[in-house]
């Protein structure tokens, strides 16, 4: 159905809003790595990040 987002659709956009999220932390690292610790903070490590909750059946 065209419009429909499916779990997939969502975890492949979350997906893509947190490698975005990686490429930026790096552009502005004054580093050439990100540590693993800022790493870790820019993915939100141990955050409650669930994006679809109970909804796993859609």
């Amino acid at each position: 159905m065209p419009g429909t987002l499916t779990v997939q659709d969502r975890m492949a956009l979350v997906e893509i809003e947190l490698c975005g999220e990686l490429m930026i932390a790096a552009a502005a690292a004054g580093e050439e790595r990100l540590s693993q610790d800022r790493i870790d903070e820019v993915l939100m490590v141990g955050a409650d990040t669930s994006v679809s909750g109970h909804d796993h059946d859609r």
